[in-house]
């Protein structure tokens, strides 16, 4: 199936610092592409790739599941630590579950990770019936376009089929499982009102992970896709901010700040 016309992936040769952006569940790099063009314009070398299943239609990713999503981005990880010095990873919602996961793989391959309303848990009776569920029912009604902003849309399904729903929730099992295996400076940016994943989602991460750098922003503004939402000029300026800080060496290690 072709690509849904604004789902593209979105890549930018820049310098020696790459960044990864890792999409959320059910949406496109429509949702990070502001951010992903902010960085490039930076001067920095980014990549944002379309998750296999996705921006195209629900049917196709009924047929995928997250050892395919994860697969996706660690080959763009590699692709880049080949192109450059130092890469961060960063993502939004699922996104953000995969920027972990990768930094808990990689080690020192990973410079920093930013993730923006990361999502840890399927949360709910609907979590425990999905082994069941699935397979008597295909999709549930969609969970894109949380954003506050008027006029603002994210390009994302309409469906979410719970055969890929059902891989999500074990996604998140593993991913939880590996969080203290993640060291590098840390930014975690979640906004107070979010109707998609609950802050106690965050919470668990921050408690989980084996990061000494840890800085965590509350979005006053936002909802679930703050990328797209009123603080996303901040997003991009705080991961700029955190980005440029590590590449450089300036700052100092070991602080925990929240704000």
């Amino acid at each position: 199936m072709p690509v849904l016309p604004g789902a593209e992936p979105y890549r930018r040769d820049g310098g020696e610092v790459g960044v990864l952006l890792c999409h959320g569940f059910t949406g496109s790099p429509q949702s990070l592409r502001p951010w992903a063009e902010h960085l490039a314009e930076r001067g920095l070398t980014v990549s944002l790739p379309l998750l296999p299943g996705h921006g195209t239609r629900w049917e196709d990713m009924r047929l995928t599941g997250w050892q395919d999503w994860y697969a996706e981005v660690d080959r763009e990880l590699r692709a880049l630590r080949d192109r450059c010095a130092r890469v961060f990873v960063a993502g939004l919602s699922m996104g953000g579950a995969l920027a972990l996961r990768l930094a808990a793989k990689h080690g020192d391959d990973v410079a920093g990770v930013v993730v923006v309303n990361p999502a840890n848990k399927v949360h709910g009776l609907f979590a425990y019936t999905l082994p069941v569920s699935r397979h008597l029912v295909r999709t549930v009604p969609g969970i894109a376009s949380d954003i506050a902003k008027e006029g603002a849309a994210e390009l994302g399904y309409d469906r979410v089929p719970l055969h890929s729903a059902h891989s999500l929730r074990n996604f998140f099992r593993l991913v939880d499982g590996e969080l203290p295996q993640v060291t590098q400076p840390l930014l975690v940016l979640r906004s107070r009102q979010d109707h998609t994943v609950p802050a106690v989602d965050t919470a668990r991460i921050l408690s989980r992970v084996s990061s000494t750098d840890v800085t965590e922003i509350v979005l006053e503004q936002s909802y679930h896709v703050a990328t797209l939402d009123h603080d996303a000029d901040r997003i991009f300026e705080e991961s700029l901010g955190f980005i440029d800080r590590l590449a450089t060496g300036v700052g100092k290690e070991g602080t925990t700040t929240r704000g």
